[in-house]
């Protein structure tokens, strides 16, 4: 009986290091977005980012009822499931974002591989999923780990605004929640973000011409 406890146990053990070894393959491989890093402190970064290429559908309601209901139609869209042509690789993150200041309405988005440029892309069975290009922007960024509740959304969010007017910064966007993870990953192993744009560097002034 020891014996057979400890083939369980083993067998077990291996199960989880296969699902974990699964979970660190796909976050080696899939897509984020390139930016790069202007200034770091801890938990908080500033980032530069160039134009993007993205899906984007708008929802209502709570946040977290708004990003499910519009991971739905991103995914059937980069799946092939109701356009024609091939599928569309999964990146990350998913973003969301207030339409307007106060509203229940939602911009969800999927960025596109960066192989793509917009006109690349295959047309959307349905006019509520929309390819945009973003302008670039340079953002504040914290990062943390959890899941996706409210409170620790709110909570992060003030915590960004804080170091933002530390640093000098003006806002000049809402706040964007990224998520980079399914569901179904344990909340001390997600990645989660709240980014919020700010105004870039001014231009250096240009030297006077010698007389």
């Amino acid at each position: 009986m020891p014996r057979l406890m400890w083939w369980l146990a083993g067998g077990a053990g291996l199960v989880v290091l296969g699902a974990f070894g699964a979970w660190a393959y796909v976050k080696l491989t899939i897509e984020t977005p390139a930016y790069a890093v202007a200034e770091r402190e801890g938990r908080f970064e500033l980032r530069d980012y160039p134009a993007l290429r993205v899906a984007e559908v708008i929802t209502q309601g709570p946040r977290e009822q708004a990003v499910r209901d519009g991971f739905r139609p991103l995914a059937r869209y980069i799946f092939a499931r109701e356009r024609e042509g091939d599928k569309i690789a999964m990146t990350a993150p998913v973003t969301q974002e207030r339409v307007a200041q106060g509203a229940s309405e939602w911009r969800v988005r999927f960025v596109m591989p960066s192989q793509y440029d917009l006109d690349d892309l295959p047309r959307p069975a349905f006019s509520d999923v929309r390819l945009v290009e973003t302008q670039p922007a340079r953002m504040a960024a914290i990062r943390f780990s959890g899941r996706w509740q409210d409170a620790r959304m709110e909570q992060r969010e003030a915590e960004l605004r804080r170091w933002i007017e530390a640093q000098g910064l003006m806002t000049v966007g809402p706040p964007v929640y990224a998520y980079y993870d399914d569901p179904f990953t344990p909340g001390f192993m997600r990645r989660n973000e709240v980014l919020i744009e700010v105004a870039p560097p001014p231009a250096p002034a240009l030297a006077a011409p010698a007389s």
